[in-house]
């Protein structure tokens, strides 16, 4: 008896150790996604101020501000050159949107970073970073600090949880041997 609880004590102390690592190297992957991330976000940014640039500079060259300069367009009896009006408002748009994402990743603090992230996520950048994402080995303290929460939390579900549930299913195993043995 005192073997077969030996080697779940083996078992179990050899799992809290598999899953720590686990935990940390899943969690610690969460700031490296999240910097790949921006640097694709900074290109998106740059992209869309280059082409907004260049709407500026032909609103300066006609004498008009950029606002005006859109209004007119977009105002013109040709659909072809109404329709960049559209263009361009949703460059302006775009610029503003990826900026404030940008500045909010910038300046989130690290317990916050993960929830700024989700609440300005966008999605076809998120997408094309994960195509492309390399894992990494983060040694910031930000990573750190992700690997330590990710064995906490890998280890409180374990213990919490599928500790148990594994317990019930080799007691349950384990029960009709025993029956039939004293039988």
């Amino acid at each position: 008896m005192k073997s077969g609880r030996g080697f779940l004590s083996v078992f179990d102390s050899l799992t809290d150790r598999v899953l720590c690592v686990v935990g940390a190297v899943l969690l610690s992957q969460g700031p490296e996604f999240m910097q790949q991330y921006l640097q694709r976000l900074g290109g998106h940014l740059d992209e869309a101020r280059r082409q907004l640039a260049a709407f500026q500079k032909t609103a300066d060259q006609a004498g008009l501000t950029l606002d005006q300069f859109i209004s007119q367009t977009a105002a013109n009896a040709d659909p072809a050159v109404a329709k960049l009006g559209g263009v361009m408002t949703d460059s302006v748009e775009r610029v503003a949107s990826l900026q404030t994402a940008h500045d909010a990743l910038l300046q989130a603090e690290l317990w916050e970073r993960p929830f700024v992230f989700l609440r300005n996520l966008d999605a076809g950048i998120a997408r094309a970073t994960a195509g492309v994402y390399q894992p990494a080995v983060p040694t910031t303290t930000e990573g750190l600090v992700y690997a330590f929460a990710g064995m906490l939390l890998i280890l409180a579900l374990y213990h919490l949880g599928l500790k148990r549930l594994f317990g019930a299913v080799f007691s349950r195993s384990r029960t009709p041997a025993t029956a039939k043995a004293g039988a």
